[in-house]
């Protein structure tokens, strides 16, 4: 018989021989006191500063959203109880979806469990639907949109990252009356930098492609009320569909869709990504939509975002650590060596209680292995002050390499 559990220990040993096995820390984050939280250890909690998190605002624990959470959970319980199909929307559902759409300008939004299940189920029904559809993406787009677009069976094309004439040639090879998206994410998460919004818009608008854009990163921290990138460079009119999360900028859970009623509304029939998945539970609905409405209204928290991330750019470029782009709030800090990227992370956790977690491949290509260090309001200029001067001896120490620019890495293959 086949030695199932012995193939997969033999695969599992082959990554902790190349640094990429990956391991779990015990981190409780401390409400009210975050970036705070608890390392659980074996010789008992200890307390950290995390430095990793999505929850960019700090909104994970701001009042609002939890007095909004709590409301709900005592009115409507824990979860929803099934689909939407089966169990019924909720008032909170509702709300939440209207003012998705009224904050990106779009006719109708949906929300789903997760930011996957959005990208899932949007573009394997634009694939699995549109006639003989060919799918235009970037090289560097998240696992969720590539295994979309991949399952959905349409014929995809992926151009160099952030290219906009590379993507002016494939389009050009394509019958021009054929259905096409052009899918993107406008801030990449790993590397950090910005999509060239109004340019990749104006190439598809000219083979006229359907824009597809992931704003995960961005919603909530970018642009008027938080809108996103594309509302900040007033392109969003030419997004024909945006996807967002509430797991990030709005420190809840959860993403949607945002785009064209009929476009909207065949997903939600369509997509069994939708269809065959538990709803957002109601509270978390509550939470989500107090924590736009809050951001909307106040932009303090999108200023200091941007501040802190400047400083610790400043600071960082200062000591020649190499950064792979310092175009948007997250500090990608490139290692470059699996095995040297564990060591500073478990160093700077043990040592000085700074709790950043490496990142390998496959998230990003062998040889660019980096931390990814993502600064809040919620980190206060002496926190981060504290973190680069750490981070500064510690490279050393390590005898890490300095650079005096930002590095662009190469592509995964």
């Amino acid at each position: 018989m086949f030695d199932y559990a012995g193939f997969f220990a033999d695969r599992i040993d082959g990554l902790r021989t190349t640094g990429q096995y990956r391991t779990f820390v015990q981190i409780e984050r401390l409400a009210g006191s975050f970036p705070r939280a608890l390392h659980h250890r074996p010789d008992g909690p200890r307390e950290v500063t995390v430095w990793c998190s999505n929850d960019h605002l700090g909104m994970g624990q701001h009042p609002a959203v939890l007095a909004a959470m709590r409301a709900v959970l005592d009115a409507s319980g824990a979860a929803a109880g099934g689909s939407r199909n089966i169990s019924g929307t909720t008032p909170h559902h509702v709300a939440l979806e209207r003012e998705m759409a009224d904050l990106h300008g779009k006719e109708s939004a949906l929300v789903f469990i997760t930011g996957y299940a959005a990208n899932d189920a949007a573009l394997y029904v634009l694939g699995r639907t549109l006639p003989d559809c060919a799918f235009f993406s970037d090289r560097l787009n998240h696992a969720s949109m590539i295994m979309a677009m991949r399952a959905s069976g349409a014929e995809r094309h992926v151009f160099a990252h952030n290219d906009p004439a590379d993507l002016n040639r494939k389009l050009c090879a394509v019958r021009p009356g054929r259905p096409k998206v052009v899918a993107f994410e406008s801030v990449y998460s790993m590397d950090g930098d910005m999509a060239p919004m109004a340019e990749l818009c104006a190439v598809a608008q000219r083979h006229g492609a359907l824009v597809y854009v992931d704003e995960a990163h961005t919603v909530g921290m970018y642009g008027p009320e938080g809108a996103g990138l594309a509302a900040r460079l007033g392109v969003a009119d030419e997004v024909t569909v945006l996807m967002g999360t509430f797991a990030k900028g709005y420190g809840t859970a959860g993403g949607y869709l945002a785009g064209p009623g009929p476009v909207v509304d065949a997903v939600r029939s369509l997509a069994p990504a939708f269809i065959f998945t538990l709803s957002m539970p109601p509270a978390l609905a509550a939470g989500a939509l107090a924590s736009v409405r809050h951001l909307r209204a106040s932009g303090t928290e999108r200023e200091q975002l941007h501040e802190r991330a400047a400083l610790l750019k400043s600071l960082l470029r200062q000591a020649g650590i190499p950064l792979v782009s310092e175009e948007s709030h997250i500090v990608p800090v490139l290692v470059g060596d699996a095995h040297q990227c564990r060591r500073l992370a478990h160093v700077l956790l043990e040592r000085h209680g700074l709790y950043a977690q490496p990142i390998n491949h496959p998230s990003v290509a062998r040889g660019t292995e980096r931390l990814r260090i993502n600064p809040s309001p919620v980190h206060r200029p002496a926190d981060v002050h504290h973190f680069a001067d750490v981070l500064d001896r510690e490279w050393r120490a390590l005898g890490l390499p300095r650079t005096t620019a930002a590095v662009r890495v190469a592509e995964p293959a």
